[in-house]
Formats: C-alpha cells, structure tokens, sequence
C-alpha cells in the first residue's frame, strides 16, 4: 500500500510511519513544510504520490493550549481536513482518507453514559473539542455526498514513547526525574481528579491502518481500551518508578480551563469491524515513558 501521512513528525505520525513500513507499506511524510489548509500544495502531494490510503493527522491537537487561540484551532483542523478531503477527491480519488477526530467530542458524560458507545451524544467542551466535533461532519458530507471513501476515528488518550512533555504523562515523568536530581521532594501536577481511557500509541496506530483496510466509507469507530483509570493512579505509577518519596502538589496553573471528569470507551464497533484489541499494557508503556525520561536526564 502506498500512504500519505499528514502531520507526519508529530508523535502518533512518527509511530505510524513505523508502523506502516513495518507492514510492507510506501510512505511519503508530510509536516511542517506543507500547509493542511494549502489546497494547491495537498493537491500536489497526492499527484505525485499517488496514494492509496491518506491518514490525515495533522491538526493543532493540544486540548488546553486551544484555550489560547480557537479561531486558529478551528482553522488549522477544520479547513485542513476539508482541503485534504478535497484535494484527494481532485488528485487521489482513490485513496482511503483516515480522518482522526477525538473522545474529547463527548464532553462531559454522566457516569450511567459508560461506556462511551460511537452513538453517544458529543457535547465538545473545549476548542480543541469543537473543532475535531467539526471535522467529522466533513468527513461524513464527503462520503454520503461525495461517495469518497473516508473514514473517521476517536481515538481517546494515548500515550507512549515519543509523546511531547506538554501531555500529562511524560510531564510528570520528567518533572520526577528532574525532582529527583535536584533533591526537591515536591513535583507540581495538574488536576488529579479526572479519568481517561489509556491506549498504548503503537496499539492505535495498528488501529489506524487496519480502519483503512476494514473500516466502512462514512462510518466513525473508537479506539480505545474500554477500561478508565484515574490520572492520580498513573502519577502515583510513575512516581514509584521513578522517585517515590515524591510528593505531588496541585498547581492550578497547569490545570484546563474546563476539563472533563471521565471518559471510557466502548471498542466494540471497531474490534467487530477489524478484529483490532489492544496488547500493550499500561503498567509496559509507563516503563516505556519512564526509561525514556531516564535517558533524557
């Protein structure tokens, strides 16, 4: 198979890259040097390259940074999807398009809503979660209205080696280590309060291509776990790796303007579909973040 990857450097489109070539694929990177919302400059990408499949996961993708810029939030993930959409109909009609939305789309669920199936009323809380909200009607109009074969995800919390220490797990990870070097006993954290459904990145990414190849035109899956741990679980996890006489202090300055309480997914739609289930551990990807920012000290 031949695949476009937008957003190609970032920490999901490393792993799929990796992925991919693993499986035999031909992969062509695109990141910062191509604009998403560039209609002639996509256009000219899939031309040349000529996919098969399109997975397209460029997007400003940072939930409490979108807080600072959401009309920039919109645009980028928005009108990028709709361009990628749109030059792939023009130079790729062929291509499967992998459009990434988010479990953020659900908001704030009552406990008596889980698990999150696909059918789920989306209530987006943030602009990050409004624009990724926004994308799949996109996607959708391009399927039903268009007959391209595009297909949406929500993927919820994923994490692994690689990810940006502007997420929660490889921030504390490091701000542990860097405690510890320092001799400091207390490490500022964030709201503690919330849960998430954890997927190991390269168990999403195997995901993904298996969407392209078994997913429906039009259809959205979750990839998830099914089971919702608590932030303060995997912080006291990685504190007994790392430096357990730590002790966490709440900042509120690295707390979200809004944040929602829980999240956990029904996998179901998409395990039917593809066969696809999760095989790495939390407790392995923490040892896998952990020995990560133990090697960055």
């Amino acid at each position: 198979m031949r695949a476009v990857i937008t957003g190609a450097a970032g920490f999901v489109g490393r792993h799929l890259a990796t992925h991919l070539a693993e499986a035999g694929d031909v992969v062509a990177a695109v990141d910062r040097d191509f604009d998403v919302t560039d209609h002639v400059a996509m256009s000219g990408v899939f031309s040349s390259f000529n996919p098969d499949a399109i997975y397209h996961l460029a997007a400003l993708s940072h939930v409490g940074s979108s807080w600072d810029d959401p009309s920039e939030v919109l645009r980028v993930n928005v009108l990028g999807t709709s361009c990628v959409l749109s030059a792939a109909r023009k130079s790729a009609p062929s291509a499967s398009v992998l459009v990434v939305s988010s479990a953020e789309v659900y908001g704030n669920v009552r406990s008596e809503e889980l698990p999150l199936s696909e059918s789920a009323e989306i209530r987006p809380s943030s602009p990050y979660a409004a624009s990724k909200a926004a994308v799949e009607p996109v996607a959708r109009q391009a399927s039903l209205g268009f007959g391209q074969r595009a297909i949406i995800v929500r993927p919820f919390n994923h994490i692994g080696p690689g990810q940006s220490p502007t997420f929660f797990v490889p921030a504390v990870a490091r701000r542990l280590v860097e405690a510890r070097a320092a001799g400091l006993r207390e490490v500022a954290v964030g709201s503690l309060a919330v849960r998430r459904d954890f997927t190991d990145v390269r168990d999403v990414v195997r995901a993904y291509r298996l969407v392209v190849e078994r997913g429906t035109s039009g259809e959205v899956y979750n990839v998830c776990s099914g089971i919702d741990v608590s932030i303060a679980e995997v912080a006291d996890r990685l504190r007994e790796h790392i430096y357990p006489h730590a002790v966490f202090v709440e900042d509120p300055g690295l707390s979200r303007p809004q944040d929602v309480p829980i999240l956990r997914g029904d996998p179901r739609r998409l395990h039917e579909a593809t066969g696809w289930s999760p095989t790495i551990t939390l407790d392995a990807t923490l040892r896998d973040v952990v020995e990560e920012a133990l090697a960055h000290a």
